[in-house]
């Protein structure tokens, strides 16, 4: 098949594209490489089968045209971080919702197979644990612009849907905190890139506020799995699915899990998350899918043990970045 893939020089989006080049499909990426890097699908440049655009997904003419050519589509293309939302929410907005709009316009004007990648910040500060696909979803001030990035997967979540009523074959995939090769050094969107770097270079690893905040952890690996099955299984078609590791791991123990993975001596330390992102910045304490729609509309679970998953990325940043 041919597929695009918009984002597909990000970090996940790269991953997906690994696995569908292995696949033996045709694969045309767009990327602005704002987050995404060339290097992430340099090995594939020299592959006839392998198509790149050095462009954004708000460039219409474009879009239309590498959709309308396509079997599948996988649009990953966003602002995400919570340093580059907080910095310009308007960015975040303006490329999240029209981005999503164009490739679903498109697709549905093309008749295209979907998946539209949304987000675990859609459920915001829900307590309703663990956190469901049709559970209510409770976010935080307008005044807060760290809730513009949740807010705009939301509408993009309600976009597919409604053209999923209108006939198109789209899927929506919610990410739990993806981790693993090609993660961003620097940190940005990644508390697992981040005490990476810290423990290898020897730096403080610093943990914000209490560290008793939780997360679930999911391989990249498993992400672009579960992806993958959601736009190949015929009954995933206009459904969501929370795309997630159920194991709920304190962020305090995640610091020196990866501290001990590295034989790293950094010091741990704790400093207040708004000494990085300002004093408006809200937290989530816990954040734990269910995962049972998953597992029983498309076979997906997240098989990677956290240890060993950390492993894989710690080595690769040994080799790429440290």
């Amino acid at each position: 098949m041919r597929v695009l893939v918009t984002g597909g020089a990000g970090y996940i989006g790269s991953n997906l594209v690994d696995t569908l080049m292995a696949e033996g499909h045709e694969v045309r990426v767009v990327d602005d490489l704002s987050v995404g890097k060339i290097e992430n699908i340099q090995h594939h440049l020299s592959d006839h089968r392998f198509h790149f655009s050095h462009d954004t997904i708000l460039n219409r003419p474009l879009m239309e045209q590498l959709i309308c050519t396509a079997d599948h589509v996988y649009h990953l293309a966003a602002v995400v971080g919570v340093t580059y939302v907080v910095n310009d929410p308007a960015r975040c907005i303006r490329t999240n919702v029209v981005g999503a709009e164009v490739v679903l316009e498109n697709a549905f004007r093309y008749g295209k197979r979907t998946v539209i990648v949304s987000s675990s910040e859609v459920y915001g500060k829900s307590t309703a644990l663990p956190l469901k696909e049709d559970g209510d979803c409770l976010m935080g001030p307008t005044t807060v612009p760290r809730w513009s990035y949740a807010l705009s997967k939301a509408i993009d979540e309600h976009l597919a849907l409604e053209y999923a009523r209108q006939g198109l074959e789209v899927s929506v995939v919610r990410y739990f905190n993806s981790y693993g090769p090609r993660l961003d050094p620097r940190g940005y969107g990644s508390v697992v890139a981040r005490f990476i770097t810290q423990a290898l270079l020897g730096q403080p690893i610093t943990v914000y506020d209490d560290g008793q905040q939780t997360r679930c952890f999911t391989y990249v690996g498993d992400t672009v799995r579960g992806t993958a099955l959601a736009g190949s299984v015929p009954e995933a078609v206009g459904q969501v699915f929370n795309i997630g590791s159920h194991f709920e791991i304190r962020i305090a123990d995640l610091a020196k899990s990866i501290r001990e993975l590295a034989g790293s001596a950094s010091e741990i330390v704790h400093i207040p998350a708004r000494s990085a992102f300002g004093d408006s910045f809200e937290e989530t304490r816990r954040r734990v899918p269910d995962v049972h729609k998953a597992t029983e509309i498309l076979g997906f679970r997240a098989d990677t043990p956290l240890a060993e998953g950390l492993q894989r990325t710690i080595d690769w940043f040994r080799i790429h970045d440290a």
